[in-house]
This record gives structure tokens, C-alpha cells and sequence, in this order.
């Protein structure tokens, strides 16, 4: 297990759960028979030699002195990995909701494979909900789409799939795990040591004067400095207990992707204009838009092109998201200039940021520091360093099927930790841009509210991007015209 995977491990809390989910919803084609989670079931034994992530689970290190490592489990119980639940009714877009923000607030089982599938039953759009929820330690955003590709179809007919059978669990002796233990560390801290050089002259150029930094470059630096710094105090930086709420919303493709080429923005700078209007709205009517932008936290891949391995390979960082400019047009500029500094940061970094580092000791350290923090009330008193998290997953671009059933909406969960209650993850699928909020309870009560303030957002933005009609001359400008 990486040192970052193994982060996301002892972080993990009764109140901060470190894993990561899906909620989509799927049509089954006229006259299906049988039952849909047992079809599930049946899929999913047929598959689970194809993704290897679903079989592993962890063996501790002796007095959990370093990070665990995988073995796999031949014996995985998909009775209870797969599981049904029904939605409470009337069977509302909010009861589905409701019922998947119950289930993301459970923690996973250490002694079994770190992942589960609900299937939600009794929807009145006679649709059927899909929840998985996977531990944060297996993957990060990009390998969660790369597990789709082996959980779902391109056609209602499945396509030929190779065939295999799940290998004996592994069971590594004490010396044997102690031995690979520091083994690994050994070789991380001479990688790190080679790196160290380099990230500090890097270092130096992101951050010396501004009157070392010529052209674009000083421009691009003076972008960056934007994103540094604590974020304003509010209702979303408290401390957290283990409730959640959720809501999901999907967006046009079209719709956004013309607003980005109309202001020469990407569409990930959209998506971040879209949630500071919104927050703009939320905070209005929970305590008041502070005078200080509010930052956000914005994880960024490190995976190279080709990575296919089921692990977490990204970085966070800051992002100004402007909240105290009231016009959409300014904020939106502003907010392009600023995450475009960023990115071009991670860009530059890619080769020096660590995707791994020794574990020895961390083990006990974080899963120390994590209950002293919770226990002790800090984030309700410490200045955020994020006020939320916004996460942009590309996803499949064409349209995916289960047992002959089509997904007709791809929504993502994430984590929630105290100090920063709100985490807004975006996916795309099919043409759609499907937004998920998870928030504790604490901090967003009602994530409806979330939704309603971003769908008032994009049109206050889409209002803006319309060309204004040409104003007409009145009598006393035609005058002042001069005359042929």
C-alpha cells in the first residue's frame, strides 16, 4: 500500500469514513425478468478475477508499525457485498437520496475486501438505483473510472469477458510482511532524497520575488499567489459528526461546454464558476457571503497517460474561488486566471510531487493526530485552509449498460472531513455533467439546497453570456454625431 493510500486508511474516523462512491440509476429494458440484485450477484462473480481491487484485502503490519499490505481473498462473500435496500416511499429523487447519504456515512468492513454495491429498489420513475461505495486506500477518481470499465457493458449484451477464477488468499508470515516493510521504505527515502534538489530549486522559482519573475511567468506567479492563504470562516468549516446529506444533480454537456469556448475558459473553470455562484447563494441565506473568497481544495492527477493501476495518484491544491465578486462575468475571469495558474503548477511538478513515501511510524501518528483533532473541536476554531472540496472526474463519454439495463445517470460521493463539511465531485457521462454533493450534516443540513443554488447559477451565468442588443441612438447622440 502507498504512503497515500495508507493516509486515507488512518485518517479514517466513526465521523470521517475514507471512502469514496457512485449513485446512478438504470432502466431495465421492457419484459426483464428475474431479480436485479441477484443478476448483479451473478455478474459480479463472473468478474471479479478481471478486477483485482475487488479481491484484496489487508494484512497488518506486527504492531501496525508501518503501512498494511494487500492480500488477496479467495472467499468473497458477494451476498453480503451486494446487497439490496428499498427506498422509503413515495420513492422521490429525496428519499433516494436520503437513503444513499444513510449508507455513505457507514464505514466499511477492515475485515473484508473494502467495497460494496446497494442495489435501491422501489423508485416511483421505475428506475432502480446502483450505489458503490469503494475505501478511499484502493483508488482515487481516475482508477474508480477505470473499475467501471469492468463493472459495467458498452452494450446491453455483455461483450465476451476473459474467463478466471479468484486466486487462494495470501497469507504472509510476520517476518515476511516486517521484511517488505522496510524494504520499501528503504527504497522511498532514496527516491525521495534524489527528488529533493529538484523540488527545491521549483520551489524557488513558483515563490521568489515577483521581480525575479519576468513575462508570463511573473503573471502566472502572481496568479499562484492568489490561491495562498487561509480561507473566511464559515457555516461549512465546523466540526463534523458522522451524519451525511447528499444531492446529485446532471447538467448538459453542450450547455457548458459553449460558455467555456465564449470566454476562452476550460470547462473545468466552469465548473468551478458554477459552484462560487453557487456558495455565493448558499452562504447568503446561512451567516452571509464573507468579504474574503472562499478557497477550494482541488485534488489533481498525477497519473500519467496509460496508467492503469488501482491506486491514488493526485495532489491537492488551492484554488481562489473568487466568492466576492458579485459579477459572473468578472468572477468567472478571475477564477480561470487563478486555477489556470494552479494547473500550470501541477504541470511543471508532475515529475517532483511524491505519489508515495515511507509509512514507518505513520500508522500511529495519523490515526493519532486524526482522533486528537476530531476530539478536539479545532476546526470549529482554526482558520480553514479550504473552505470545500471540488473534484472533476472525466468520465465515459458513451452510454453504459448492466444486465441488460441502461444507466441513464452517473453521480459521484467523496469524503467529508472536519473543518471543510461540503465536497462537490463532478462526473461526466454521456453528455451529461453529473454534480454530487456530499456534505455532513453539520455543516449542510439540506443538500437540496446545494442543487437548487447551482441550477441558479448556470442561468444567471448562461443570462450573462448572451450578447447585449445594441443600444439605439437617441435624438440627442444622433446630433452629436458628425455630419457628411
Amino acid at each position: 500500500m502507498s504512503g497515500v493510500d495508507g493516509a486515507f486508511l488512518h485518517l479514517e474516523t466513526t465521523q470521517t469514513p475514507m471512502h469514496v462512491g457512485s449513485l446512478h440509476l438504470f432502466v431495465r429494458p421492457p419484459g426483464a425478468r428475474g431479480d436485479f440484485a441477484t443478476a448483479v450477484r451473478r455478474l459480479m462473480k463472473q468478474r471479479l478475477h478481471l478486477a483485482p481491487v475487488l479481491t484484496r484485502r489487508l494484512a497488518t503490519m506486527p504492531l501496525q508499525f508501518a503501512n498494511p499490505v494487500w492480500v488477496e481473498d479467495g472467499t468473497v462473500d458477494l451476498d453480503w457485498h451486494v446487497q439490496r435496500v428499498a427506498v422509503p416511499a413515495p420513492g422521490t429523487q429525496a428519499e433516494l437520496e436520503a437513503a444513499v447519504a444513510r449508507l455513505h456515512a457507514e464505514r466499511l468492513d477492515r475485515e473484508r475486501p473494502l467495497w460494496r454495491i446497494w442495489v435501491l429498489e422501489g423508485l416511483a420513475s421505475g428506475e432502480v438505483g446502483y450505489y458503490v461505495q469503494v475505501h478511499h486506500a484502493l483508488l482515487d477518481g481516475k482508477a474508480g473510472v477505470l473499475l467501471a470499465q469492468t463493472l459495467f457493458d458498452p452494450s446491453p449484451e455483455p461483450p465476451p469477458r476473459p474467463r478466471g477464477k479468484a486466486r487462494l488468499a495470501e497469507n504472509p508470515g510476520t517476518l515476511a510482511l516486517a521484511a517488505t516493510a522496510l524494504a520499501r521504505d528503504a527504497g522511498l527515502y532514496v527516491k525521495l532524497a534524489r527528488q529533493l534538489p529538484q523540488a527545491l530549486q521549483l520551489i524557488g522559482t513558483l515563490f521568489g520575488s515577483p521581480g525575479k519573475a519576468q513575462g508570463g511567468a511573473g503573471k502566472a506567479n502572481g496568479h499562484l499567489r492568489e490561491n495562498l492563504g487561509f480561507g473566511p470562516k464559515t457555516a461549512l468549516n465546523v466540526p463534523i459528526g458522522a451524519e451525511r446529506s447528499f444531492a446529485a444533480v446532471s447538467l448538459p454537456m453542450d450547455t457548458l461546454k459553449a460558455l467555456a469556448a465564449a470566454h476562452e475558459a476550460k470547462l473545468n473553470d466552469i465548473v468551478l464558476a458554477l459552484c462560487s455562484g453557487m456558495l455565493r447563494r448558499w452562504l447568503a441565506a446561512h451567516g452571509g457571503v464573507p468579504k474574503k473568497p472562499l478557497l477550494a481544495s482541488m485534488p489533481i492527477s498525477l497519473r500519467a497517460s496509460g496508467d492503469q493501476e488501482f491506486t491514488t495518484k493526485a495532489t491537492l491544491s488551492l484554488v481562489n474561488l473568487h466568492t466576492d465578486i458579485a459579477n459572473p462575468l468578472k468572477r468567472l475571469l478571475a477564477i480561470r486566471d487563478a486555477a489556470g495558474a494552479v494547473k500550470s503548477v501541477a504541470k511543471r511538478a508532475r515529475g517532483v510531487i511524491p505519489t508515495d513515501f515511507p509509512s514507518l511510524g505513520a500508522p500511529w501518528l495519523l490515526q493519532g493526530l486524526a482522533s486528537l483533532y476530531g476530539a478536539s473541536g479545532l476546526a470549529g476554531t482554526l482558520p480553514p485552509l479550504a473552505n470545500v472540496v471540488i473534484s472533476n472526474v472525466p468520465g465515459p463519454r458513451e452510454p453504459l449498460y448492466l444486465a441488460g439495463a441502461r444507466m441513464t445517470s452517473y453521480w459521484p460521493l467523496s469524503i467529508v472531513e472536519h473543518g471543510i463539511g461540503l465536497n462537490i465531485t463532478v462526473m461526466s457521462y454521456a453528455g451529461e455533467l453529473g454534480f454530487g454533493f456530499t456534505a455532513a450534516q453539520a455543516a449542510v443540513a439540506d443538500a437540496g439546497e446545494l442543487r437548487a443554488a447551482l441550477l441558479e447559477s448556470l442561468d444567471e451565468l448562461v443570462a450573462a453570456s448572451r450578447p447585449k442588443p445594441p443600444r439605439k441612438r437617441t435624438g440627442t447622440a444622433a446630433r452629436a454625431l458628425p455630419v457628411s
